[in-house]
């Protein structure tokens, strides 16, 4: 037997040993508020300013709303964006930065992030969830995804250029973005060799595109009124793989999602679409009522343990 196949064989059986040991989903779900932070301190990504700021506000914790249970944390007014780190037991050598959603004025960094980060834990993968900057500072005519953009790039030039010290390999580093999280990751995967800031240091020689994604019901990437892509998602046959998740229900069309693998598809580019009838938009990795939303972390998953990039 080739050896490939023999590896996603004991790949697969460890995903089955670990879903038998694992909580009930239900109980895996009501354990979400507990996801922590890596107890080190968040790695700022940028030497000094970040582009086009004046100021180095980490952000401010907006009050928990009592309808969310369980607790959604909101942070707004970033203006240093950071990684939060989190290490499995037995890294595997892959690392994935997670872009939160918020609409681009706040982010949740525990629905749509942290928790992923724990979900990837298991998987052997290296984590890092991306406190990207938020827009109250922006000028009006400056597009709402550009600073996140950046400091994404930037945060993948970080992860990159400092593989060897966390033992990661350079060409497994991807992105896992969610909502407006899910519309930066889906210009960042299509962006080409295009920076979007004016290098500053030796880490900005380092490729910021990413060696695969996963984008979880991108938000606003397609326009109802012109029937169009945003222009700036650009496809050709050199882009990296994708995973894609939405909604049917989801405010935000998942016609976008379909034309993202569509473009994709047209270029040979390897990708894999999941459009679930129901469960709205903004669940993270949590299930919701009427709906088998929660199980699309599953279908990551295999996903992602057959392209050799979890467990092992």
């Amino acid at each position: 037997m080739p050896m490939s196949r023999l590896k996603v064989i004991c790949s697969l059986l460890s995903i089955l040993i670990l879903t038998i040991s694992e909580p009930s989903s239900g109980e895996l779900f009501a354990q979400a508020p507990l996801a922590k932070t890596s107890t080190k301190q968040p790695t700022l990504i940028w030497p000094d300013l970040a582009p086009g700021e004046t100021t180095k506000s980490s952000g401010e914790q907006l009050p928990p709303r009592e309808t969310d249970v369980p607790t959604i944390t909101r942070v707004e007014k970033i203006r240093t964006p950071s990684l939060d780190e989190f290490i499995p037991d037995k890294p595997n050598g892959t690392a994935i930065i997670i872009l939160p959603g918020g609409g681009f004025g706040k982010i949740v960094p525990d629905l749509e992030g942290s928790e992923a980060a724990l979900w990837l834990n298991r998987l052997g993968i290296t984590a890092f969830v991306l406190r990207y900057r938020t827009n109250e500072t922006k000028a009006a005519e400056e597009p709402s995804y550009l600073r996140p953009l950046q400091d994404v790039q930037r945060a993948v030039r970080w992860v990159r250029s400092n593989a060897d010290t966390m033992k990661l390999k350079t060409d497994r580093i991807g992105v896992l973005g969610f909502s407006a999280g899910g519309q930066v990751a889906s210009i960042l995967h299509t962006s080409g060799n295009q920076a979007a800031y004016e290098s500053s240091d030796s880490i900005d020689a380092v490729s910021f595109r990413p060696d695969f994604s996963l984008l979880i019901y991108p938000w606003n990437v397609w326009n109802v009124k012109t029937e169009s892509l945003l222009p700036e998602l650009q496809f050709s046959k050199d882009l990296p793989p994708a995973f894609i998740v939405h909604t049917s229900d989801d405010a935000s069309s998942a016609v976008g999602a379909a034309m993202i693998y569509s473009g994709l598809k047209k270029h040979g580019v390897p990708a894999e679409l999941h459009i679930y009838e129901t469960g709205g938009h903004g669940y993270g990795t949590r299930e919701r009522p009427n709906s088998k939303i929660g199980t699309w972390k599953d279908r990551a998953t295999d996903w992602l343990v057959l392209r050799e990039l979890g467990l092992q």
